[in-house]
């Protein structure tokens, strides 16, 4: 039953998303105890094929209509994902300071963004409007990182 669900969600994002048509895109549903994520994309921008992976023995996130439309969303951002790492590439001298910081953060804030995007599709047209917390509660409150802190004075 789950992977006919996942099917019918995969479906019908690829076609809100206007990917249907453009893209010979497929769904793999994992099951591999190594697969620590759960969801991710392979992309072939030349070939315009695309395959979605998503976790179904072990996955971290409890909506995983909205780990495909993430994933999904990831494909749309692919050139502009592209575009921006090569300038890097191209103007940054390998492995310096420089160059790192910038992938960091164009990749945070790419994560950032297709993270936002998401969520605003979720809860537009989702069929399970209930966002994932599964990454939150892996990390330290407020209160752990505070504490421990220098007093500044």
């Amino acid at each position: 039953m789950v992977e006919k669900e996942l099917n019918r969600l995969f479906d019908k994002w690829i076609n809100i998303l206007r990917i249907k048509n453009n893209w010979d895109i497929k769904l793999e549903l994992v099951k591999d105890i190594d697969f620590k994520k759960t969801g991710d994309i392979k992309i072939d921008i030349e070939d315009k094929k695309a395959i979605v992976y998503i976790n179904i023995l072990d996955p971290k996130y409890e909506n995983l209509e909205e780990t495909i439309v993430h994933e999904l969303l990831h494909l749309k951002f692919y050139p502009l994902d592209q575009f921006t790492e090569n300038l890097i590439l191209a103007n940054y001298k390998e492995g310096s300071k420089a160059q790192n910081t910038l992938y960091y953060n164009f990749f945070t804030s790419l994560e950032m963004t297709v993270e936002e995007m998401t969520k605003c599709f979720m809860l537009a047209l989702g069929d399970n409007k209930d966002l994932s917390f599964g990454r939150t509660n892996n990390r330290r409150s407020f209160w752990e990182l505070y504490d421990g802190l220098k007093d500044l004075e």
